[in-house]
């Protein structure tokens, strides 16, 4: 629906629309429209894609570079976008927006862990068991978090 100034405006919403109705009135669908996304509380700024950007620039100076700068922009470059797009994910998790329940699942297993098997020089083997252990026993939670914040849908698209 077009404005008088030419901007697109959202529909007023329907007085029918009754229970399972999105911000503009109308009934959640599978589709997961791009007005329903859930905003950050840092809106309007882009921070999440700004990181994610920045995190580009460095892997590809990293990739690039030579040196000891290298596996540091690497790094860097790594963990700015890895936890930029773990943030985005988990508010349109939480919002019922768009499911991410197995990412969640095994970002939240390898941050249990890896610390762990770090500190005490557990075997690869047995932190891969427990990495896949505890990713079985997220992944079920995670999604009927989702069903329940979503409406009811398994997932949307």
């Amino acid at each position: 629906m077009r404005g008088e100034d030419g901007a697109d405006t959202p529909p007023p919403p329907r007085p029918d629309a009754g229970p399972g109705a999105g911000p503009t009135g109308r009934r959640r669908t599978r589709r997961a429209r791009l007005d329903e996304a859930p905003r950050p509380p840092w809106y309007p700024v882009p921070l999440s894609e700004l990181c994610i950007l920045a995190g580009l620039v460095c892997l590809g100076f990293g990739a690039l570079g030579s040196g000891g700068r290298r596996g540091v922009l690497l790094g860097l470059g790594f963990a700015l976008v890895g936890l930029a797009s773990l943030e985005v994910a988990l508010r349109e998790h939480l919002a019922g927006y768009r499911s991410h329940s197995a990412l969640l699942a095994f970002a939240g297993a390898l941050a249990v862990i890896v610390p762990i098997a770090l500190l005490t020089g557990m075997p690869r083997p047995l932190a891969g068991a427990l990495v896949a252990g505890l990713f079985a026993v997220a992944l079920p939670a995670l999604r009927a978090l989702f069903r329940r914040r979503s409406g009811g849908f398994g997932f949307r698209a």
